[in-house]
């Protein structure tokens, strides 16, 4: 059997790795090559319980937050490549007595969720992370978060494909030919397989059929995914500034064992502009020095900006396409492409090779978006 993946981000190479191992023969077109799109600008954070804020995203994040810890093993082990990856939580910060009242109200849900988690105050806060500002009233610790370095894990899960036999191609798709035997048209030529997965983000529309002349399928109001960009600094300390993911209300800090920080994100739907902004590294440098005000002594390493494909319900559209015979989506993911990726790619992989149906599809089926 042959499929081909178009769509080299977090996902894709995610369900070329899945695939690949489980003895498939795997082709992933991407015309930038891997993680080049949304994935460079994701700080990696695997946060159900802070992302998760409709009840089947909170689901499908528990399951694959879940998969993490063995996921990570197996590509590291099949890549040979060393992967950031911590289990140290996140602490979500309070600067207000609204802020503070509205943990509480989270900490009563993680209690009844069962969820392990610690309320603190403002001293236990800054014991636990000595340099947040001083102003910071109140924090709530979720233990079982995490955050992974998400550009080196889609190069290991590249890799660990490579060695498992997949095949990577820099080209541009064009359009996908479904039928019995589906075709992949590209820039570089045509490419039969025995399946198709979908799996490009933001430019999902553009390959899933032949452009109309005269039509703009890069017009926002006319795609099914729409691109929403989101704007990540790279800050660098002399020596690591805190231990785990810190959550404020204005942006979120990844703490790197390196030193460096990542900043992210802002949230902005301004169609497929993937231009780097002024006012988006400006807002992002004063919110994260209003966290940990250490940063304002930090070097700027950079700015990373990607599109986020954003379905209408904030799911994505995972499963058989309604349109088109053997050809199969796994797209929309938003903001979390890096958390969704191990779950995403084992459904995938049951359903392409003998029509599994996990009960997680009945909430992603790409049906619902009229893909």
């Amino acid at each position: 059997m042959t499929v081909t993946i178009v769509g080299a981000g977090i996902v894709g190479c995610a369900i070329a790795y899945e695939l690949a191992s489980r003895g498939i023969r795997v082709r992933v077109i991407d015309a930038r090559g891997a993680g080049l799109g949304a994935t460079r600008a994701s700080a990696g954070m695997l946060a159900p319980h802070l992302e998760g804020h409709v009840a089947p995203l909170l689901a499908l994040g528990i399951r694959s937050l879940g998969m993490y810890d063995e996921f990570i093993r197996r590509v590291t082990a099949d890549s040979g490549h060393a992967i950031e990856y911590e289990r140290t939580g996140t602490l979500q910060v309070a600067r207000t007595a609204a802020e503070a009242a509205d943990l509480c109200t989270a900490a009563r849900a993680l209690a009844t969720a069962g969820v392990g988690h610690m309320l603190l105050d403002a001293h236990q806060t800054r014991q636990m992370e000595p340099e947040l500002a001083t102003d910071v009233a109140a924090s709530l610790h979720v233990s079982e978060h995490a955050y992974v370095a998400a550009v080196p894990l889609t190069h290991g899960l590249l890799a660990a494909a490579a060695k498992h036999g997949a095949e990577m191609i820099t080209a541009q798709v064009t359009a996908i030919e479904s039928g019995d035997g589906p075709r992949v048209l590209t820039s570089s030529g045509a490419f039969d397989a025995d399946a198709v997965i979908i799996a490009a983000g933001t430019w999902s529309d553009d390959v899933a059929g032949p452009i109309d002349a005269g039509s703009d399928m890069r017009d926002p109001a006319r795609t099914t995914v729409k691109p929403i960009r989101g704007q990540l600094i790279r800050l660098r300390l002399a020596s690591r500034a805190a231990s785990r993911v810190i959550w404020g209300n204005r942006c979120y800090l990844v703490p790197w064992r390196d030193g460096s920080v990542l900043v992210g994100a802002t949230s902005e739907d301004v169609g497929f502009d993937e231009t780097a902004t002024a006012s988006g590294v400006r807002y992002l440098l004063e919110a994260s020095a209003e966290l940990l005000p250490v940063l304002h002594g930090a070097a700027f390493e950079g700015v990373r900006v990607g599109l986020r494909p954003m379905t209408r319900d904030e799911l994505p559209a995972i499963g058989p396409s309604s349109t088109m015979r053997n050809v199969f989506y796994a797209t929309g993911h938003y903001r979390n492409g890096v958390l969704l990726a191990p779950l995403t790619a084992a459904l995938v992989a049951d359903i392409v090779l003998d029509g599994g149906r996990s009960p997680e599809l009945a909430l992603v089926r790409p049906g619902r978006l009229g893909l």
